[in-house]
């Protein structure tokens, strides 16, 4: 199982994100060391467009490799790095902007992706009860069905209560997605999808083409970082946590 980290410069809501100073370090080494901490991964590569993160990347000691600019999402960039290494079979895709994932999430993504050879993509979602964080565009929703594949990702609040029901559960997404390798090469060959255009969430490319999803459940309540704000909120964080 290979994780790979995409990292881009050009980001739309905040240029420069990946190397952003978080408690002492680039944002983008805070992931990288969490990811290297999980038994599952026989590898951690950072996939970036720019010479300065490749640098940065390459300086705290992580393998790095420089893609095209021209993807027009995280998954597209970790293809052509998985292209690369035709030795493994699976591939995590460990968003750069989550400085505080758990470990113990990404092993548990390795296995049930390896476990199970009929899943061919996989992330992971948390119950969220903050209104404040259903509300917010940056933090994307997501909704399953029985068998715990997502039905619908979303960036506003899904569903819409038009009437209460007794124990509903919001889901928050976590920016953590597995592929099986050759379902992965088949989705960077499908064109950006209407919804996934919409919503900005590649994701929504593999159910807009008839792919199930399988979401893992867990209680990891990590802060993804779309903004300066979040990198503020993270640093306390991490801040805390290091006294």
């Amino acid at each position: 199982m290979l994780g790979i980290i995409p990292a881009r410069w050009a980001s739309t809501r905040f240029p420069g994100k990946p190397l952003h100073p978080i408690a002492g370090k680039p944002l983008i080494q805070h992931v990288w060391e969490r990811s290297r901490r999980c038994q599952g991964l026989a590898g951690v590569i950072i996939a970036t467009d720019d010479q300065r993160i490749l640098e940065a990347a390459r300086g705290f000691g992580a393998e790095a490799e420089m893609t095209r600019k021209t993807h027009p999402s995280g998954t597209d960039r970790i293809a052509e790095v998985a292209r690369r290494h035709p030795e493994f079979s699976h591939i995590l895709n460990i968003q750069g902007d989550e400085p505080l994932i758990s470990p113990r999430l990404i092993g548990r993504l390795s296995r049930t992706l390896r476990e199970n050879p009929r899943i061919e993509m996989i992330t992971a979602a948390t119950p969220c009860h903050r209104a404040a964080e259903l509300e917010n565009p940056n933090i994307v929703k997501v909704v399953l069905n029985k068998n715990a594949q997502a039905l619908y990702f979303s960036r506003s609040v899904i569903p819409f209560l038009r009437k209460q029901v007794s124990n509903h559960t919001f889901y928050r997404h976590t920016g953590i997605y597995g592929f099986s390798r050759s379902f992965l090469l088949r989705f960077v060959r499908w064109s950006p999808s209407p919804l996934e255009q919409s919503e900005q969430l590649e994701q929504l490319r593999a159910l807009e083409n008839g792919t199930p999803i399988h979401v893992l459940i867990t209680q990891d309540d990590s802060i993804g970082v779309d903004t300066p704000e979040q990198a503020k909120l993270v640093t306390r964080i991490i801040t805390k946590k290091n006294r």
